[in-house]
């Protein structure tokens, strides 16, 4: 005799939940494709472009996938899970991301940008030195940068994501945002542009 069915994952759940009983049911892994593959998407594009975004998507997802076992599932939230596998795939390709930052530093013209924003003079001058300063950081300076910025993470969720403690990444942070503002010069114009990489 078998007890009461377990809980039965919904989209309406949270990831913990979806995780666990996907390991019975692999199809619910598909819950958190739809949920989180956007976000992710859109976080590679922004640092290694368009098609390289496609691959870094499908790979977070699959390796997500295959090591699913080992999840928390008493954390609700997968995203920074998600987030820090898609880091480390990024980080995989570091060269890649450091010549397409260079190349807009010399073109001022950010090839993922270009398909739904209209190129401006103004665009073209705030991008140039931005994409400079971005790639002389070091890779875990610019990662917890790049999740706080445009991942739109919390402290503790880039440290989930990351593997370290929330300290490091408060002090990686500063380091990374005071790099920034060095390299971009203290023109208050400028910086306002420039406000959601260097804020304080």
């Amino acid at each position: 005799m078998s007890g009461p069915p377990g809980p039965v994952a919904g989209p309406g759940d949270d990831d913990g939940l979806i995780i666990a009983r996907s390991l019975e049911q692999p199809e619910l892994f598909a819950l958190l494709y739809d949920r989180y593959a956007p976000d992710i998407h859109r976080y590679a594009a922004r640092r290694l472009g368009e098609q390289a975004a496609d691959d870094i998507t499908a790979d977070t997802f699959l390796t997500a996938f295959r090591v699913r076992a080992r999840y928390d599932t008493t954390r609700a939230a997968a995203r920074p899970w998600l987030y820090g596998i898609a880091a480390h795939l990024i980080g995989k390709q570091r060269r890649k991301e450091v010549r397409g930052l260079r190349a807009l530093a010399r073109t001022g013209r950010d090839p993922v940008a270009a398909g739904w924003v209209e190129d401006t003079a103004d665009r073209v001058t705030a991008q140039a030195p931005l994409a400079d300063a971005l790639a002389a950081l070091s890779t875990a300076d610019r990662h917890v940068l790049l999740l706080v910025a445009w991942a739109d993470l919390t402290y503790q969720d880039v440290a989930e994501a990351l593997g370290i403690p929330v300290g490091t990444v408060r002090s990686r942070l500063n380091r990374a945002r005071r790099k920034v503002r060095a390299a971009l010069g203290a023109d208050p114009a400028f910086m306002s542009d420039m406000a959601e990489v260097v804020r304080p």
